[in-house]
């Protein structure tokens, strides 16, 4: 049988309240004695006494737990990101519930409504980004949320998100300084937050260049691994292939890594590419590997001041959009090429 505080009390032989109040930390408000304080916690530590975190939560009507939502945990910057969000969520005193939806807007959906049946105290949540009614439902319910890395113009709530637009336009514009014309783009998820950014960058930056838009030279359609192996394998074989590739995720840089490597092509010998997210391995790469860094930990711990300021509110605290600057770290995956190359 659980052990209970009234357990503890009869065996310390002090009240109920006061057993309560040393274990909820305010033993100091309630002017009680540090010998009491010292007993009932000794007496707690020898029944072996365990919280009931669930009854309490039900008590209180909080739970102390943050639901967090991640659309492909397997992707090394969404992995990252749950890292740092629960490192800062556990020093707040949250703990976390991670559940992740593999890019689809059904499983979100349910995994939401799951969380929510739990209890959780509010949500971090980096959606498929295709679909927002189950997220207005929150809203209107006034559940403390935060949108991360993906997030809906129409929607009026917290979200914390990079520059998408800048960081891709700066890659670009990067490749057409080394003298490069032809540059595919391997792109996500289309019409989600993240992807349009950064395909808009992509045009923008070659119509500043006066470039000419290639459709053919704009592929993929979700942030995958094998997404970016197959497209990048398709592109190799062009009868004039790009010299220059701009992948869009994590994921797909692995999948346009592998690709290349099988075609027996060398970076930045063959061809050039540039990612958007800075994986861990990319300086310790036979060509270090040119990338648009994002502030993964300024992401998570953001997200989670947003979300306790609005757990705090009850959902009622004006909403702020905070958009963070990526950088653009440049090392040895572009090739410098002249007017003369045969493929520019």
């Amino acid at each position: 049988m659980a052990v209970t505080i009234n357990d503890i009390a009869e065996k310390a032989n002090v009240s109920v309240s006061t057993v309560s109040r040393v274990l909820n930390k305010q033993a100091k408000k309630y002017r009680i004695s540090k010998d009491t304080e010292k007993l009932v916690l000794k007496t707690a530590r020898e029944l072996n006494y365990r919280p009931n975190h669930i009854a309490r939560g039900l008590r209180l009507k909080k739970t102390q737990t943050i639901g967090l939502v991640v659309p492909d945990i397997s992707n090394p910057f969404f992995a990252h990101v749950t890292r740092i969000i629960q490192n800062f969520a556990y020093h707040f005193g949250y703990s976390l519930i991670v559940c992740n939806t593999d890019e689809n807007i059904q499983t979100e959906i349910e995994q939401i409504e799951l969380m929510r049946s739990k209890g959780v105290d509010g949500f971090i949540i980096m959606p498929v980004g295709v679909k927002y009614d189950h997220l207005e439902e929150l809203l209107a319910d006034s559940i403390p949320l935060v949108l991360l890395d993906r997030c809906f113009d129409e929607l009026q709530t917290n979200s914390v998100v990079v520059n998408d637009y800048k960081g891709a336009s700066e890659a670009v514009e990067h490749l057409l300084e080394y003298g490069h014309k032809r540059i595919a783009i391997v792109q996500g998820l289309a019409n989600t937050y993240t992807n349009s950014a950064r395909l808009r960058g992509y045009k923008d930056a070659l119509a500043k260049y006066k470039i000419p838009l290639s459709e053919s030279l704009i592929v993929g359609n979700d942030f995958r691994r094998e997404n970016g192996y197959i497209e990048t394998k398709i592109l190799l074989k062009l009868e004039k292939p790009p010299t220059a590739i701009f992948t869009t995720s994590d994921l797909i840089t692995i999948g346009a890594l592998q690709a290349i490597s099988e075609e027996g092509c060398k970076i930045p010998d063959d061809i050039s590419i540039v990612a958007f997210d800075d994986t861990d391995f990319a300086p310790f790469l036979s060509a270090p590997l040119t990338a648009v860094n994002q502030p993964k930990e300024l992401m998570g711990e953001a997200a989670v001041k947003l979300l306790i300021e609005d757990m705090k509110s009850k959902g009622q605290k004006e909403k702020k959009r905070i958009v963070l600057d990526p950088k653009l770290i440049v090392r040895n995956s572009v090739a410098r090429i002249t007017s003369t190359h045969p493929d520019t």
